[in-house]
This record gives C-alpha cells, sequence and structure tokens, in this order.
C-alpha cells in the first residue's frame, strides 16, 4: 500500500538554520543525559502568532535526530493525529497547547532530566537561589501542583494557562519534570542547561541536611537580571556545541 505524502508532511528549507539549531539541541540533551528513553520533545514557532511549529517525530531517539526529520504542524489543526506522520499523542497534546495559546512560546523544550524530575517531586518545588545559577530562576518559574496524568490535549490545555506571564520561562511540571521556554532554540537549549543545573546544586545542597546560606531577593533578581542581559551567552553556547558536532562530522545539519 502505498501513501501520498502532504504538502505539510515535506521537510521545508523553510527557516533551515532553526531546523539546524534544534537539531543541535537534541544532539547535545541526549549526551548531557537530559532526555528520557523517545519520549520527550522540543518544538520551535515558525509563524508570527506561534501556532505552526516543527517538532521531533514520533519515538525517535533524541541523538540520531536530523534537520530534515523535524515535522511540520498546525496547533489549529485538527486532524493532526490521523497523518501518517502524526506525532506523539502526549506531544501533541502539550505543545499543540502551548503553541495554541502562548504567542510568546517560540521554542518549548520538556524534558525528564533527573534533578529537574527531583525538584518536580519535592512537596515545595521552588527553587532557593543559594549560587549564581539558582538564582537565575528567581521570582522566573511557574510550579504546576496538579498533575493529571499523561499530557494529553485536555492536559496540554491545562498546562499552557499556566504559562501567561512571558516572564516565567520554566514550568516545574509537578510529579512529571520540567519544561522551558525560549526566544530562539539558543535562548530556551540554554536556560534548560542551566536549570537543570541549578537543580542538581539546590537538590545536592538539600542533601547535606545543613541550613542553606540563601541569597536576598535584593541579589538574587539583581543577579537574574545581570544574567538576562549577559551579551549572546545562549547564542555563544549553542554555536560552540555545533562546532563540536561539526568537528566530529555529525549529520545533524541533514
Amino acid at each position: 500500500m502505498s501513501f501520498a505524502v502532504a504538502e505539510s508532511e515535506r521537510p521545508s528549507a523553510d527557516h533551515w538554520e532553526e531546523r539546524v539549531d534544534l537539531a543541535a539541541a537534541f544532539r547535545w540533551t541526549a549526551r548531557f543525559n537530559m532526555h528520557e528513553a523517545v519520549a520527550n520533545h522540543f518544538s520551535l514557532a515558525i509563524n508570527e502568532d506561534g501556532t505552526q511549529f516543527v517538532m521531533n517525530p514520533n519515538q525517535r531517539h533524541f541523538s540520531r535526530i536530523k534537520a530534515s526529520d523535524l515535522i511540520f504542524l498546525d496547533a489549529n489543526d485538527r486532524d493532526t493525529m490521523n497523518r501518517r506522520d502524526a506525532p506523539d499523542p502526549t506531544a501533541w497534546g502539550l505543545h499543540g497547547g502551548v503553541h495554541r495559546h502562548c504567542a510568546h512560546a517560540r521554542c518549548v523544550m520538556h524534558v525528564h532530566p533527573t534533578f529537574s524530575t527531583v525538584l518536580a517531586s519535592l512537596a515545595d518545588s521552588v527553587i532557593k537561589p543559594i549560587d549564581q545559577n539558582t538564582a537565575m530562576f528567581f521570582n522566573r518559574t511557574v510550579v504546576d501542583d496538579h498533575y493529571g496524568g499523561l499530557a494529553f490535549e485536555e492536559e496540554g490545555e491545562r498546562c499552557a494557562k499556566l504559562l501567561s506571564d512571558p516572564k516565567k520561562k520554566v514550568m516545574v511540571m509537578g510529579n512529571h519534570g520540567v519544561l522551558v521556554l525560549g526566544d530562539t532554540v539558543a535562548d530556551a537549549f540554554t536556560r534548560l542547561y542551566y536549570f537543570e543545573r541549578a537543580a542538581e546544586t539546590y537538590i545536592r545542597a538539600l542533601s547535606t541536611g545543613q541550613q542553606l546560606r540563601v541569597l536576598s531577593d535584593d541579589i538574587a533578581e539583581k543577579t537574574a537580571q545581570e544574567l538576562e542581559d549577559f551579551p549572546e551567552m545562549a547564542e555563544r553556547h549553542l554555536s560552540e556545541l555545533k562546532a563540536i558536532l561539526d568537528y566530529e562530522g555529525s549529520d545533524y545539519r541533514e
């Protein structure tokens, strides 16, 4: 039996460099062991209102994803799950919901990395500012306290409503994992990288059982703002990671 391939299902040369960036982010997320089997997803909005986006295909390991593998989706297309290359239904539920309702969510990364997930399992999932990395997220996260099972469409719609504040670009998904937003792939990936580092520092500090040395609100906010304003930090981070892949002869750009 043969299938006609719909135009929307074909890889497009449009936004190719953004696809390359996203493919690189998948490769390095696998290297950093922040993914979980073939169950996590990244998406990137490619139109003005954010409703059209590219995302990794269903059940493809992050370490093998290439720029041409990313599938094009429209958050308002109710026939999406009938496509031959239909995405993971939980990815469609969560990412479709976010891109449908949050135009500021240009890049969306959802994973279950170890320390972020441990944080999400605590009764209090708010990271206290105890160092530079943890201070980066001061007053910039939202905690979802109402896990409702796998992120099918109803759960995705609920989560999207928690992301209305553009300043808060990290959602600690209670009993689940973490979801990170960014203005670009580099922005989202670097935020994800540092959040997992911050979660590790915080969890390890808690594990000592000793009293934490917590920064004042004023210093924590000052540090967070200084890091937000630091020139080209995210862009240079991803650029260097792509340079490593290129040196190694990776096929992520294909």
